[in-house]
């Protein structure tokens, strides 16, 4: 789809959302599209900068590998090393593509694990750990500092989550929102532990193998 009609996509849904949050009883509603309106203006991004099929394979790629290792980490709850390799790719490839490999990875998992109105959330949330790494990665090429990044997003993915759950389906009251977040802290404390350990361990490596294999894949051969 050319990314003009995805940014006009973007604008329709994000003026749906604002009428339907005019009406509490939408909220559901009006988060959901506006989810929808941020994924289609992040995917136009991409594709104004996505210059070949290279790109989109290796894209395919790691989201497929990040996506198979959140399925095989879904009997450990919140632990799963989607978010590192999100990261990771990232740091390595740049925003874009650490978007990409993001949302892809969340909505390629939940093939597996279960589709719902949760599913953009989830892909806008791994988007942006991406998209981040992508933007502070100058400084997160230390294993200490990475990992230490790997905890923040932990947390912030969970809350963002806690804050659609609240906004969807509870009052929108104070003490509603206290107790959802209080409910999902534990799962965020396992989800940011997870994080660090598999940061610690790999982290670092796994961004030089994405380097090393995104420099091969642009590596051209000119006969003379």
């Amino acid at each position: 789809m050319p990314s003009k009609w995805l940014f006009a996509f973007a604008a329709v849904a994000l003026g749906a959302s604002l009428w339907a949050a005019l009406d509490p009883s939408r909220g559901g509603i009006a988060v959901l599209l506006a989810a929808f309106a941020v994924l289609a203006a992040g995917f136009a991004w991409l594709e104004g900068g996505t210059s070949s099929a290279r790109d989109l394979t290796l894209i395919a790629t790691l989201g497929g590998l990040a996506a198979a290792g959140r399925v095989l980490f879904a009997p450990v709850p919140d632990v799963q090393p989607v978010t590192v390799m999100v990261a990771a790719a990232g740091v390595a490839l740049g925003p874009r593509r650490g978007f990409a490999v993001g949302a892809l990875a969340a909505i390629a998992s939940n093939f597996f694990l279960g589709q719902g109105p949760y599913t953009p959330w989830q892909m806008l949330a791994w988007g942006g750990c991406g998209f981040l790494a992508g933007v502070c990665r100058r400084v997160l090429r230390g294993r200490l500092v990475f990992a230490a990044f790997c905890v923040v997003l932990g947390f912030a993915f969970g809350t963002l989550m806690d804050l659609w759950q609240w906004f969807s389906f509870y009052p929108h009251t104070w003490a509603a929102l206290t107790a959802v977040l209080a409910s999902g802290l534990a799962f965020n404390v396992a989800h940011a532990t997870g994080n660090l350990i598999l940061a610690l361990v790999a982290g670092p490596e796994l961004r030089r193998v994405l380097e090393r294999y995104e420099r091969r894949s642009r590596t051209e051969i000119v006969w003379a």
